[in-house]
């Protein structure tokens, strides 16, 4: 990774548990998705809860470009989108915009139900493993578009109506079953789509859709079906708050002896990472408003983890409790199933002291998908060792937060380099950091 500039690097000061309280707004994972559907209605739709990140920004962005209106609503975090005069955009335009991000491949359906036709350049995104963008384009031709690759980037085009149609997705994909749902509630006829993604926050975007008129089924079987209808309206809609972000800060409060109350945080999202949270040694206090994350004294405890689609462990929830893990006593096994280049972001947390071993083997539960396939993909940590500040540089989103967790929890100062890449899901981080305590400057000007 380029290191851009010093307003690109934080110094962490680390050593200091993380006290007092902070606010989780709305998915990351469900927010932007949620805006791209608004393209689908005839009427202005109100999504509240919206935090300021960046992936908001660029479908903000985007859907601008495409002739749809986007403006504050009344109360702090609520956007109104009024998408009445949708048209076509620039492609200079879009491929400013979509660099950074992997989201314009789910604003297709949406244009090709209003227009008829969408282009969608190179796209960006976490450099974490696989994401098949050419499952999207095969998606799209089973519902009827026609798709010409050209130097810079993918044309598509609806002759005709799309058309519902049988999908099975070779594994349940949180973007390709978004791609379904965008696409399929305007199509004639019914879709019916086989091994789908259940995520929360899947769950939340059929409920998006549903306000605005679609008809949509989940079965038991990770089955969804939708019997596409001929329009849409608008939609006013609360987001679910982020457990992603809600599980980092509880993980933050685990590895620097911390104490952090998470306003926003949900019990329901979060119960599978919660039961770790507690085997490992954490503590925790739900009420109405959000959750406290705290160490309770002691010894942390080992445990053997192992990553899945929901409702199994997040993989976005592993990186955050790795750092933790290393202050555990005794040996934790991680196991990462979704993901297959996920754990490349613990060789810095071994230059800061920890002892992490990586492995091609399934370790600690079932075999996987990666396990014949020559990927590090499980980690054996053993701890508790001391970790001491370090020269960092942010890989990805959830692993550079890991970092800043690394970093906060580590005797000494750190340089971390790429920050930037951490607003893309996490809001108002460094002001957050600043509330809970931390000890962390921008060069030149300290921030607490």
């Amino acid at each position: 990774m380029t290191v851009t500039g010093i307003d690109d690097v934080l110094l962490v000061h680390g050593g200091t548990p993380l006290e007092g309280e902070i606010r989780v707004r709305g998915a990351k994972n469900l927010v932007p998705k949620a805006m791209v559907a608004a393209l689908l209605g005839s009427a202005p739709s109100r999504l509240r809860n919206v935090p300021d990140i960046r992936d908001v920004r660029v479908v903000r962005g985007l859907l601008q470009l495409h002739g749809v209106t986007v403006r504050p609503g009344e109360e702090p975090g609520e956007l109104v989108m009024d998408p009445s005069h949708v048209e076509s955009a620039n492609v200079a335009d879009i491929d400013a915009h979509a660099g950074s991000s992997r989201i314009p491949i789910l604003l297709c359906g949406p244009l090709l139900h209003r227009l008829g036709h969408a282009f969608i350049p190179g796209l960006g995104g976490c450099d974490i493993g696989g994401r098949p963008i050419d499952f999207h384009f095969e998606v799209l031709r089973q519902f009827g578009a026609t798709i010409e690759k050209r130097a810079d980037g993918q044309y598509l085009e609806a002759p005709q109506r799309l058309r519902g149609t049988k999908i099975r997705l070779p594994y349940p994909s949180v973007g390709a079953t978004e791609q379904v749902l965008l696409t399929a509630v305007l199509a004639e006829g019914v879709t019916e789509l086989s091994n789908a993604a259940v995520e929360p926050e899947i769950e939340d975007l059929i409920c998006v859709l549903q306000k605005m008129g679609a008809i949509i089924a989940m079965d038991t079987d990770r089955t969804i079906r939708i019997t596409g209808v001929d329009s849409l309206g608008g939609y006013t809609h609360r987001a679910l708050s982020d457990r992603l972000e809600a599980a980092s800060w509880a993980s933050a409060a685990l590895a620097t002896e911390g104490n952090i109350y998470v306003r926003g945080a949900q019990q329901r999202s979060m119960m599978t990472f919660l039961n770790t949270y507690r085997k490992v040694g954490g503590a925790f206090e739900i009420d109405d408003e959000g959750i406290r994350f705290w160490h309770p004294g002691g010894q942390l405890k080992s445990i053997a983890l192992e990553t899945d689609v929901h409702p199994g462990f997040q993989t976005d929830w592993q990186q955050p409790l790795v750092v933790a893990l290393t202050q555990a006593t005794g040996l934790s096994i991680v196991h990462e199933t979704v993901y297959e280049s996920r754990l490349g972001f613990t060789s810095a947390l071994n230059q800061m002291g920890a002892h992490i071993q990586l492995y091609r083997e399934c370790l600690g539960g079932s075999d996987c998908r990666f396990g014949q396939r020559n990927f590090l993909h499980s980690a054996v940590v053993s701890g508790p060792t001391k970790l001491e500040g370090a020269d960092l540089v942010i890989p990805d989103l959830r692993g550079g937060f890991s970092y800043l967790i690394a970093a906060l929890a580590a005797q000494g100062t750190s340089r971390v380099h790429g920050i930037d890449l951490i607003n893309r899901g996490y809001e108002n981080f460094m002001e957050k950091l600043v509330e809970l305590g931390a000890k962390v400057e921008l060069p030149g000007k300290a921030l607490g």
